[in-house]
Parts: C-alpha cells; sequence; structure tokens
C-alpha cells in the first residue's frame, strides 16, 4: 500500500482551492474593483465557505496581493516566451518590448497591475513584485544589448519601465496598440544607437564649468 498519495491529494485539493479563489477573487477585483469587492462575494463565486477563504489567505489584501503575483508572473512568462535563447540581443529586447505591451491587453490586466495594484498594495511591494519578474527581463535585455556601457542600466531600466507602463495604460484606455508599440521601439533603438561603446566605461561625464 502506497502512503504518499494522500498527501498528495491533499496538496493537490489545496492548489486547487487556492486556484479557485484566485480565480474567482481576479473576476470580481475587474469587475467590481477592490473597494467594491467582498471576501464573501469571492468565496460564493469560487463555491467555498468564508472560513475556507481565510484558511488559504490572511484577508482580502493578501488574496488581492496572489492574484497580482500571478498576473506579474504571467506576464514575465509571455516576455520570456517571446525572447528565446539564441535570439540576438537587440531583436530579443525589441520582441520583449512587444510581448510587454501583448501581454498587458489581457482582460483587467492593466487594472490589476498598474491602477489597483499600487493604491492597494503600495509603490514599494508593487515595485518588488515588478522587480522580480517585468523589470527584471527589461533590464537583463538592455545589459544584453549595451554590454559594457557606461550608461547607469538600472536607471534606464527604470525610466524605460515607466514609459513601458505609460503605453499600456494609453492602450487600455483605447489608444492604438501598433502607435505605442512603434514608439517605444524607437525609443529602444535610439538609446541603443546613442549608448556610448563599451570602452567608454567607467569614464566620468566631463562637466565644463564657467569662471567667475
Amino acid at each position: 500500500m502506497q502512503q504518499a498519495r494522500p498527501s498528495r491529494s491533499n496538496r493537490e485539493r489545496t492548489e486547487a482551492t487556492r486556484g479557485a479563489l484566485v480565480a474567482a477573487a481576479r473576476a470580481l477585483f475587474v469587475e467590481k474593483g477592490y473597494a467594491g469587492t467582498s471576501t464573501p462575494e469571492i468565496a460564493a463565486a469560487a463555491g467555498i465557505t468564508r472560513g475556507a477563504l481565510y484558511h488559504h489567505f490572511a484577508d482580502k489584501r493578501d488574496l488581492f496581493r496572489a492574484v497580482v503575483e500571478q498576473e506579474a508572473r504571467a506576464v514575465a512568462r509571455e516576455i520570456e516566451a517571446a525572447t528565446p535563447p539564441g535570439l540576438p540581443a537587440r531583436d530579443a529586447l525589441a520582441a520583449g518590448s512587444a510581448a510587454y505591451l501583448d501581454a498587458m491587453t489581457a482582460r483587467g490586466r492593466t487594472r490589476l497591475l498598474l491602477v489597483e495594484g499600487p493604491a492597494v498594495l503600495g509603490g514599494a511591494e508593487m515595485d518588488g513584485l515588478d522587480e522580480a519578474n517585468a523589470a527584471r527581463t527589461l533590464r537583463a535585455g538592455l545589459e544584453a544589448a549595451m554590454p559594457g556601457t557606461a550608461l547607469p542600466v538600472p536607471a534606464l531600466s527604470v525610466l524605460l519601465s515607466a514609459a513601458f507602463d505609460r503605453a499600456a495604460l494609453a492602450i487600455d484606455a483605447g489608444a492604438d496598440p501598433e502607435e505605442y508599440r512603434r514608439a517605444m521601439i524607437a525609443i529602444l533603438e535610439r538609446l541603443l544607437d546613442g549608448a556610448p561603446p563599451p570602452q567608454a566605461a567607467g569614464r566620468s561625464p566631463r562637466i565644463v564649468t564657467r569662471s567667475p
């Protein structure tokens, strides 16, 4: 008789319950917003008791964080799928950029990650989630496309992430996705074309001052 099977079944039931809660919560958060959604509604939509919800999640905020984490990971997976190993660095950066904007068009995702997320979880927590997912892929792409550059890649990554998020918000509001894709690719191309060559790494920019 195998003893491991009941334990695995319990784990599977736990994962299935958590998955049902996250799916139900996502749908309600997208439809009604975080403030307009109650835990009894989520439990009813998931087909479980409210007590079971609190067994898996500390509170509504904890469940919301699980929803946001799932969305952030999904975006990162789509970027990584569009940038397989062996793709030239510059091509990978362009493909990853387009993949990000495409991934953010999933229904409700922009609202969850860029509107509700910062409001509910705060900027620092959302920055941490972004750093573990989309921001990480962008920084890696910049480092690969500009090896040894004197430019501050971490700072560039932060600024470009903000531009990508603004593009995603505009597209979500009804702007032409193709226009924003082209604009973001143009920004990246100008950046790469104007980046200092590797041999310039380590040099400090020359500051010219006027004599009094």
